[in-house]
């Protein structure tokens, strides 16, 4: 990674407050600042207030984690606590799209709303003159503009959730680890004596982690039980709230095998809203569980402005997904349309899109509705 220039003529190291979370990412990310000679300090952000769902404590565990790594690091470390950032910005919006049927992805709310907003914003005031983090991703600045580019290791690339940050938010950031893999990161870790060298990587929810998520989501939406229909249209079984499933999905029907249908597994293909039905078809490779276009809404674009109004390039619709090619055509400056040229599997309205030129992450937009017929 290289070392951004400074715009004034000051020789003092920058100062840099990393967003330590008790993980080893965050942790190495501090420990290459350090190295690089920036003046470091963590912050450890404590996003959601426990509740006794599985009667353990683990940001108690985390901030534990976060001490020693300061403590090995030599690194001031504070605490702030955004639970009601983080209610009011990023929950109560993923509690909505769940009760409209949709599926969100609170990943890319909450880098936007607490990790480069709240966080950001704490961080100036702490005297930090750039935050940095321990995403995958990497920048490059081009004359006045910076880019936002894929992380160099295509299985831990993380720009997918960072499509909404502009040029504000780029320009006061740093992703130590754009250049590295995880097991070099691990290897990094080991070297410098960190004690969450082996700490297994964190999944679920943003900041609420890993949970039972139907008894989750039951606490704040109450089930709506509803019929499971094939796509002619027979009841097969009864679903206990459209909340609780995403297109794609194969586990967790409860329909088993039948008499009068093949062994092939049963996957969700669409959700009917209006009659509060799950329809299901069988087959990985089922017609109807791809789309050729989509429509996606709440445009955003890290260069401020979109490419064109009528352009190609490619389009991730999920995480990890290969990019896609496809064409995309801006209708408004909040909407536009995406025909692709091989039809995709599973485009789940509430999910991100995610727009691509080869390594360079151009902006993004929510799923909307998808069509079979790109007319």
């Amino acid at each position: 990674m290289t070392r951004p220039l400074r715009t004034d003529p000051r020789s003092d190291p920058e100062s840099v407050v990393v967003g330590l979370s008790g993980g080893v990412d965050s942790a190495v990310a501090a420990l290459l600042l350090k190295q690089q000679g920036y003046r470091v300090q963590a912050l450890f952000m404590k996003n959601w207030e426990e509740d006794d769902l599985d009667g353990q404590c683990a940001a108690a565990d985390d901030l534990a984690d976060a001490e020693d790594t300061c403590a090995a690091l030599d690194v001031p470390l504070a605490r702030v606590n955004f639970a009601a950032e983080y209610w009011d910005r990023v929950f109560i919006h993923f509690l909505a799209e769940h009760r409209a049927g949709r599926t969100p992805n609170p990943d890319v709310l909450c880098n936007q709303e607490i990790k480069f907003r709240a966080f950001l914003e704490h961080a100036l005031a702490l005297g930090g003159e750039r935050i940095a983090t321990g995403h995958y991703a990497r920048t490059v600045r081009r004359g006045a503009q910076y880019r936002l580019l894929k992380g160099r290791d295509p299985d831990k690339d993380q720009s997918y959730f960072l499509y909404t940050l502009g040029q504000n938010e780029l320009s006061r950031s740093l992703f130590p680890l754009g250049e590295f893999s995880k097991p070099a990161v691990r290897r990094l870790a080991i070297a410098a004596g960190l004690r969450v060298h082996a700490k297994k990587d964190s999944t679920g929810i943003c900041f609420i982690g890993e949970r039972p998520f139907r008894a989750f989501l039951e606490r704040y939406l109450p089930p709506q039980p509803g019929e499971i229909r094939d796509t002619e249209g027979c009841v097969l079984g009864t679903h206990q709230g459209l909340m609780f499933y995403t297109l794609g999905q194969r586990k967790g029907l409860g329909i088993g095998g039948r008499r009068d249908a093949s062994s092939s597994p049963w996957f969700v293909v669409e959700k009917d809203l209006e009659s509060n039905a799950l329809i299901v078809a069988q087959g990985n490779k089922n017609p109807r569980l791809y789309r050729r276009a989509l429509r996606a809404t709440g445009l955003s674009w890290v260069a401020g402005h979109a490419p064109d109004r009528n352009w190609e390039c490619t389009a991730k619709v999920r995480y990890r997904q290969t990019d896609q090619a496809c064409r995309v055509l801006c209708t408004t400056e909040d909407a536009c349309q995406v025909v692709f040229a091989e039809p995709q599997r599973a485009v789940t309205p509430g999910q991100s899109i995610v727009f691509y030129r080869g390594d360079e992450c151009l902006g993004g937009g929510v799923i909307a509705r998808s069509f079979r017929d790109p007319q």
